[in-house]
């Protein structure tokens, strides 16, 4: 073989390879965009839920201002928030916010029976699941998207292709805490 046929073999295997990692990465940051997409649906999802939550809660707990007024705020700039980082700590927010105001349900027997509170309650905690589903998911996409462009030697061709590490979506420091169950 010629020299020249050889360097020919070896130049179209780096174009191959190239255009592999290139074509990898482009489909990998496009799985971790649709995931994102899967929360932010369950997220608005969420966010619909809320105001029906609201109404029936307020028949019942009238002078429960503080808490209505707490989720309504969360409520508002979950659908404010732009943007993955500013979304993700409202849904953090909304989420504490949503936790207190179930919680007061326990004080009040009749909005613990009410038809429409219990589906309103089924129905977020069925969005809730799929919301740590979602959340589950683009962190695994976003895994396999780190560890490609960590690896051996799409490392040291990432960053000229346009390709940076993703950041996970991680608990907040709220989330983290025990949490504190008394029966009394």
């Amino acid at each position: 073989m010629s020299p020249l046929l050889v360097i020919g073999a070896i130049l179209l295997l780096l174009i191959i390879y190239v255009w592999s990692l290139y074509n990898g990465l482009v489909s990998l940051k496009a799985q971790i965009e649709e995931a994102w997409s899967q929360i932010d649906v369950q997220l608005k999802r969420r966010a619909d839920l809320i105001p029906n939550l609201i109404e029936t809660v307020k028949g019942y707990a009238k002078h429960e201002k503080g808490i209505l007024t707490a989720v309504t705020q969360a409520h508002k700039a979950m659908l404010a928030a732009r943007g993955m980082d500013s979304k993700a700590q409202a849904s953090d927010v909304l989420s504490g916010a949503l936790g207190k105001l179930l919680a007061l349900a326990e004080n009040y027997p009749q909005l613990k029976a009410n038809e429409n509170f219990v589906q309103l309650q089924k129905e977020l905690s069925d969005t809730e699941d799929k919301v740590a589903y979602a959340r589950q998911y683009y962190n695994n996409s976003v895994m396999e998207f780190n560890v490609k462009i960590r690896t051996f030697p799409n490392t040291l061709l990432n960053e000229r292709l346009g390709f940076h590490e993703k950041e996970f979506f991680g608990a907040t420091e709220e989330e983290r805490k025990n949490v504190k169950v008394d029966f009394s």
